[in-house]
């Protein structure tokens, strides 16, 4: 989704993406609420991705490359800061939590060439092609980290379903 969103607002910088109960979410900086017509823009621009079948690859980073690589994402610069700091509930942990950074490259199927990246501890599925079912929810107004004294971003929440087995 944080691909799909940044390929269609570019000027989009990235927040927090983890996993909840029953789904995602995902957080952005942009100059505009999302709108109902941005979202199914969103879930067409998603549907491309997965299409595509890019292939997730983990690498561990060290802060000061992790910083070089993510220098134009504020929030992202943050998380680096607090990386081993005690647990919070905000999300953090999913992005910066343990001893180590990771980001995770999507990579073109047939090229292997750099389609996108983000900072997360993982884990992912190997391919795009493995997420055969998804459906963005709705969106929200987030406070950055759950404070009122940091800006107001827009959260997507959606979620997903694996493949059916036989």
């Amino acid at each position: 989704m944080a691909q799909a969103v940044q390929e269609l607002f570019p000027e989009a910088k990235l927040g927090i993406g983890p996993p909840v109960k029953d789904g995602f979410y995902y957080d952005f900086d942009v100059e505009r609420p999302f709108t109902p017509e941005d979202l199914k823009a969103i879930e067409k621009k998603m549907q491309e991705i997965q299409k595509r079948g890019q292939r997730f690859s983990r690498r561990v980073v060290t802060d000061e490359d992790a910083r070089a690589e993510l220098a134009d994402e504020p929030y992202k610069l943050e998380l680096i800061g607090i990386k081993g700091s005690a647990s919070t509930d905000d999300g953090a942990d999913v992005e910066v939590g343990g001893g180590e950074l990771t980001i995770y490259d999507n990579l073109d199927a047939k090229t292997g060439d750099l389609c996108w990246k983000d900072l997360c501890r993982g884990p992912h599925l190997p391919t795009t092609r493995n997420i055969p079912a998804f459906k963005l929810m709705r969106n929200a107004a987030a406070y950055w980290r759950g404070s009122e004294k940091n800006p107001m971003l827009q959260r997507i929440y959606g979620t997903a379903w694996p493949p059916r087995r036989s």
